[in-house]
């Protein structure tokens, strides 16, 4: 995730960045900046830090403490939070102060730990994503279709993480720390081998992984499913309570798509400098690719402070989340973060009923049992219920479950 340096073994003694960048000449370090660019520097690393922090956690409280939050798409959503935060609070810091001038103080087992838990964290990130998208692909496209339970869902997230630290591996493996005059880098020191170069295919590989392919996915998954919701009106069902559900449909791909766009926006700069550096090498022998570096840098980790925004600008329940953790701020007025989600049990109660009420002027799926060999015959389209369950359900949990999409239709 950093500038790597190699080293040449020649006869002037000095030290080259991997890039062709002459880091040191008569063993000095010029990538060392004056004080005010690095507090300035500082102030804007620190600010993620804290956004994404402080959001990231909100935003896993939001869904783990409020049992109508935990859906398949918000499962995704705290596997992504968490990695986000995690990348913030371990890595952010540290790239800016090693890409500040240069000089490694953190020793060769966070060197590892460095090369290799950004890679995971952000491979974890955009497959977050890519379940999200197709997870809607499938709700919205086939509706019918059985849905994720909350045990296969987990499932999904555990085999996105082992794939993460497959793929960061070696980076890590290969991490080692090196005595230069006068100071200490950490570096990864590729293997060479004469057929083909090793770490150009893992640069290239790691890019269409974590950056080009889920990005293809996901921009075909929503494209069909934006055709689909917007260009298209579906007929049979003129109702309110269908408006409401399609527009509910609405605002989390929307949402979705906004953070897939924010994500590839940040990220772009970065995987380009990167691929650039491996087959332009001659472009970065100027001494302001450090500055460049460090913006590019900024705006990649900044990707991880935005989420939160975004739910909370897109969302109603997560905005009534933020407003219930941050009800000791004085800019939040009075009863502002009493939201759909955090309502008293008996409000949500009123709502279920009155919804129970206009209910019986719609059309509803009907759902015999299994065991009359009869397959649930579906009148107008099926709510798009985030929560887990058998595609085979029973009236009455039909019922049920059909009730509490009244008091869940902004979930995201």
């Amino acid at each position: 995730m950093d500038p790597l340096y190699t080293t040449t073994d020649n006869t002037s003694g000095n030290w080259t960045y991997n890039s062709g960048l002459n880091v040191t000449k008569g063993y000095s370090n010029q990538f060392v900046q004056p004080v005010w660019r690095i507090v300035l520097w500082a102030i804007a690393y620190s600010s993620i830090v804290i956004v994404s922090v402080v959001g990231n956690i909100v935003v896993i409280w939001i869904i783990v403490a409020h049992k109508r939050m935990r859906t398949v798409t918000n499962y995704f959503l705290v596997n992504l939070a968490f990695a986000e935060a995690s990348m913030s609070a371990f890595n952010t810091v540290i790239n800016f102060t090693y890409a500040a001038h240069n000089e490694w103080y953190f020793g060769l087992v966070y060197c590892r730990f460095h090369n290799f838990f950004p890679i995971a964290a952000v491979f974890a990130s955009i497959y977050s994503m890519t379940a999200i998208a197709l997870d809607r692909y499938v709700a919205i496209i086939h509706p019918l279709q059985q849905r994720l339970s909350s045990r296969e869902t987990k499932v999904i997230v555990g085999v996105i993480w082992v794939l993460a630290l497959f793929l960061a591996f070696p980076p890590c493996y290969y991490s080692t720390t090196l005595q230069l005059p006068g100071r200490v880098v950490c570096l990864v020191d590729w293997p060479e081998y004469t057929v083909w170069n090793f770490k150009k295919m893992y640069f290239v590989c790691e890019t269409v992984l974590i950056y080009f392919l889920p990005l293809l996915v996901m921009g075909c998954a929503y494209l069909v499913v934006g055709l689909t919701l917007w260009a298209s009106e579906i007929p049979g069902d003129s109702s309110d309570r269908y408006r409401e559900q399609l527009n509910a449909k609405r605002k989390v791909v929307k949402m979705m798509i906004v953070v897939v766009c924010t994500f590839a926006t940040c990220w772009l700069p970065y995987h380009v400098y990167f691929l650039l550096d491996e087959f332009f090498p001659e472009v970065f022998e100027e001494m302001f690719i450090q500055q460049v570096y460090l913006a590019i840098m900024w705006l990649a980790m900044s990707s991880t402070m935005y989420n939160p925004i975004i739910y909370y600008l897109l969302n109603d329940r997560f905005r009534a989340g933020f407003r219930q953790a941050f009800r000791w701020c004085p800019c939040m007025s009075d009863g502002s973060y009493e939201g759909l989600e955090l309502k008293s049990t008996r409000c949500l109660q009123t709502q279920i009923s009155v919804y129970k009420t206009s209910r019986m002027e719609t059309t509803v799926s009907t759902v015999l049992q299994q065991g009359e060999g009869t397959q649930p015959a579906v009148v107008g389209p099926e709510p798009d219920l985030t929560s887990n369950g058998s595609s085979s359900r029973s009236v009455s949990k039909t019922v049920s479950e059909t009730s509490s999409f009244y008091s869940s239709n902004h979930l995201a």
